[in-house]
Parts: C-alpha cells; sequence; structure tokens
C-alpha cells in the first residue's frame, strides 16, 4: 500500500498546503483577512474609497430606520382608524342625504339675484 515511505507524508503535507491557498484565496477574493501561516489574520488596511463606502452604508441605513419608523406610525393610522373612518364618511352621506331639502339655496345660478 501507499502508507509506507516518505510518499504519504508528501502527499498529506501536499494536500494540506493546497488547502490553506484555495481558503486564502478565497478569502482574499471576497475580502475577508487572510490567515497566515500560524493561524493569525492579517486585515487589509481601509483605503479612502472603503472608508467612503462605510459612510454612505451607514446613512443609508440610517434613513432606512426612518422611513421605517414612519411606515410603523401609518400602518398604526390605517389599521386603527381605518374601519371607524369609513363608517363616520358612511354616517354624514346618510345625514346629507336625510337633509337634502333643508339646505338654503345661494342663487349661484341666478344673474338677477347679483
Amino acid at each position: 500500500m501507499f502508507v509506507e515511505g516518505p510518499g504519504f507524508i508528501v502527499a498529506i503535507v501536499l494536500v494540506c498546503t493546497m488547502g490553506w491557498l484555495v481558503n486564502n484565496w478565497i478569502r482574499a477574493k471576497h475580502g475577508y483577512p487572510l490567515e497566515d501561516e500560524w493561524g493569525g489574520k492579517t486585515v487589509k488596511p481601509d483605503n479612502g474609497e472603503t472608508l467612503r463606502l462605510k459612510a454612505e452604508n451607514k446613512s443609508l441605513h440610517d434613513k432606512l430606520d426612518a422611513m421605517q419608523d414612519r411606515m410603523i406610525v401609518l400602518e398604526k393610522i390605517v389599521t386603527d382608524r381605518g374601519y371607524s373612518l369609513a363608517d363616520e364618511i358612511e354616517a354624514l352621506r346618510d345625514n346629507r342625504r336625510k337633509d337634502e331639502g333643508s339646505g338654503v339655496p345661494l342663487g349661484l345660478g341666478n344673474k338677477e339675484s347679483a
């Protein structure tokens, strides 16, 4: 079998090294900190564009939080007063139909009244 001799040890070292290289390549591709030989992390320093993007991201999150707060208030207005508001409008319509003949004519269509 292949277990005997130095070839097996070389294969294990090769597989481990290739795994470490692939791991670091994936981390570098996606912007994660890289590992050194002893397991420590190497963090890439922030440049001006990264800092600008972080500030823009924070301001957009703040705007989104404000919009969510406004949406919560609007949902409360719509759901809490929705049914009673419709009932009040219908009650006003019913009162208007009952009082149609009791209004005072303004004579807007009459030229003589002017």
